[in-house]
């Protein structure tokens, strides 16, 4: 395979503590590749601790785009992230190095591997601004008084999803769920998926909750939340350590809070990667001979 003429990257995506950015950094030292993110919070600065963003060191050890360089105030959406992603891969070919596409915001990878539906509007600061002033319950009855079907596919308990469907609803009359996603193109395999064992998931996830404090993220939030809009607001363990600092809650339940709430999300994003065709399950070991073969196959 040819990564640079049947994909636009090596994508490397998988659930939450898998080993994604490990796989990524090895890979592209290996092949002086340049590493792109697909996580939607990485994006964010002020907040390395809390989306667990690769260490100053990492950093170091290759070229990475799109880690810590955006604003927490600033809004993102898969359209806004598709057109920069896109700019950023094409300068990694440009500078004759391979783009390794890696995170666990699904909704990004298959953006950048199969476009976005046309005619979705650009988010409308004003409008979102009236929207995150309101209440959840509030926006979720006005969602479904305007798109009722939108109760069955949007997660209502989703304060960003729901402001991005009912803003949709408005700005274009229309019904979001009226807008349908491209059917994805027949692609050849394009990368991998981390596959772990649940077992050791949850033990790697319960291993970095853990740390969280030890390293300092209450210092971390508290100086990130005054200036955080509504994208960045969703992290998880945002809310449990706010909870902390305003003293309404512990360190450890707050570890225990961010533990199920990091395992149910890992959980949501298996599902999506299992139905995503383009990229092979495996573990991590398996995952970095895979990718290997797959370069040196389009170099023959």
């Amino acid at each position: 395979m040819d990564p640079k003429e049947s994909a636009p990257a090596l994508v490397i995506g998988g659930p939450t503590a898998s080993g994604k950015s490990s796989l990524a950094l090895e890979l592209a030292q290996k092949t002086g590749a340049e590493i792109i993110n697909a996580d939607a919070f990485q994006l964010y600065r002020g907040l390395p601790l809390l989306t667990a963003q690769p260490t100053p060191q990492e950093l170091a050890l290759a070229p990475h785009q799109l880690v810590g360089e955006f604003d927490p105030a600033e809004l993102f959406d898969a359209a806004r992230y598709l057109k920069i992603a896109r700019e950023r891969i094409a300068q990694s070919w440009a500078a004759g190095r391979l783009p390794i596409l890696v995170g666990g915001t699904g909704l990004y990878i298959r953006a950048v591997l199969y476009g976005l539906s046309e005619g979705l509007p650009s988010p409308d600061p004003a409008l979102r601004l009236d929207l995150e002033s309101r209440s959840l319950q509030e926006l979720c009855r006005q969602l479904i008084n305007l798109d009722a079907t939108a109760a069955q596919t949007v997660d209502l308990q989703n304060p960003r999803r729901v402001i991005r469907a009912l803003e949709v609803c408005l700005l274009t009359g229309r019904p979001f769920t009226s807008f349908r996603e491209p059917a994805p193109t027949k692609r050849p395999t394009v990368g991998v998926w981390l596959s772990v064992e649940r077992g050791e998931l949850h033990r790697k996830i319960e291993a970095r909750a853990g740390q969280l404090f030890q390293n300092g993220v209450e210092e971390e939030v508290r100086l990130a939340l005054p200036k955080m809009g509504i994208n960045a607001k969703q992290a998880i363990g945002l809310r449990e350590v706010a909870e902390v600092l305003e003293g309404n809650s512990c360190r450890e339940t707050a570890v225990e809070r961010i533990v199920f709430a990091t395992r149910q999300y890992a959980r949501r994003q298996e599902t999506w990667f299992r139905k995503e065709p383009a990229l092979k399950a495996l573990p991590w070991k398996e995952s970095m001979a895979f990718c290997l073969d797959l370069l040196s196959a389009g170099k023959r």
